[in-house]
């Protein structure tokens, strides 16, 4: 009786471990991609979305880029700011309306997209959306729980798949 304790305690220690494993798997994948990005192209994965956004919608305003790509309107201003200083984007006063200003992507964006992967969360999405709708949903269900488990889920986050938390890693750039 006791070996049969023993063995479903080594079970599910083993099942622990793995789902450890896993969740240290998905963190680092994206650690690896964003430094990836950063080093390569010198640009964040928050940053290159607002780029991918603005070469795709042209002219348009801070509020509309931020709920285009679910950030606030703070972090995508200083995401902005910093695009802007590299000379990725020019930022204008509307000429029908002077209280709006509209961000654009420049030529040098556009050449700097031409060369940069895809944000990590688009072949996710590809991938995820091909899957059944019941897969869908216990992918879903799973992760909230472990959300909940991990006591997160009062984290505010964004989806966009970064390490770490969006406005830091825009600071330290």
């Amino acid at each position: 009786m006791e070996n049969n304790h023993r063995k479903k305690t080594n079970t599910k220690r083993a099942i622990c471990d793995e789902v450890l494993i896993a969740i240290r798997r998905i963190i680092q994948s994206i650690d690896l991609h964003s430094r990836y990005l950063v080093r390569q192209f010198g640009l964040t994965g928050p940053q290159l979305i607002v780029l991918k956004e603005l070469s795709r919608l042209e002219e348009v305003s801070v509020g509309e880029i931020a709920k285009a790509v679910s950030l606030s309107q703070a972090t995508v201003t200083g995401i902005l700011e910093r695009l802007e200083n590299r000379r990725l984007i020019v930022r204008q006063r509307s000429k029908k309306d002077k209280r709006r200003v509209l961000v654009e992507a420049t030529s040098a964006s556009k050449q700097l997209l031409d060369k940069a992967p895809p944000p990590m969360q688009e072949h996710f999405i590809q991938q995820l959306t091909n899957l059944q709708d019941w897969e869908q949903a216990m992918i879903l269900s799973s992760l909230l729980r472990i959300v909940s488990m991990m006591d997160a889920s009062k984290i505010e986050a964004a989806p966009i798949l970064v390490a770490g938390p969006i406005d830091e890693i825009e600071e330290n750039l």
